[in-house]
């Protein structure tokens, strides 16, 4: 029998030799605000090593992936972790095929944010997505209101 210990990193949660896009090099990434100290490069580098990033003000924010050119996406994984306030978060992941074209829903999602118990959220999605231009992840931190700054630990996509 042949067996492997995997970690705790990205390969616990991906397929072995699996590779994500190099956002950097595809894509220009627009956001609403932005935590110095949390810049949106910590969630969306491949190593792994990323502190993940905060907005600099309360309230619903938005990522916005502009890809340099179409791109096809199979897969999708987005990871929130939240380990000091009890919250209801929501998201809403969209895309287009132009810039300025009306995007498409991939799915909205909330979750029960209850520390130390539930503080992290993982979604991880099979899309069959041809000629992305655009892919928009819009987050409302707190469906209930209040002083709260959107987060995001990964983003990654295949």
């Amino acid at each position: 029998m042949k067996k492997r210990v995997i970690g705790e990193g990205d390969s616990a949660l991906g397929e072995p030799g699996e590779e994500w896009l190099d956002l950097d090099c595809v894509a220009e990434i627009e956001i609403t605000s932005e935590d110095p100290e949390y810049p949106i490069d910590s969630a969306i580098a491949g190593d792994g090593h990323g502190i993940g990033w905060r907005a600099a003000n309360p309230g619903e924010q938005m990522i916005r992936i502009c890809f340099l050119k179409p791109t096809s996406l199979r897969r999708i994984r987005i990871i929130f972790e939240e380990e000091n306030a009890r919250r209801t978060q929501e998201f809403v992941l969209r895309w287009s095929a132009e810039n300025d074209a009306a995007p498409r829903d991939i799915v909205r999602q909330q979750y029960n944010f209850n520390p130390p118990y539930a503080t992290r959220e993982v979604e991880d999605y099979a899309v069959n997505i041809d000629d992305a231009k655009v892919l928009e992840l819009r987050i409302i931190p707190n469906i209930s209101g209040g002083d709260v700054h959107a987060t995001l630990s990964k983003l990654r996509l295949r």
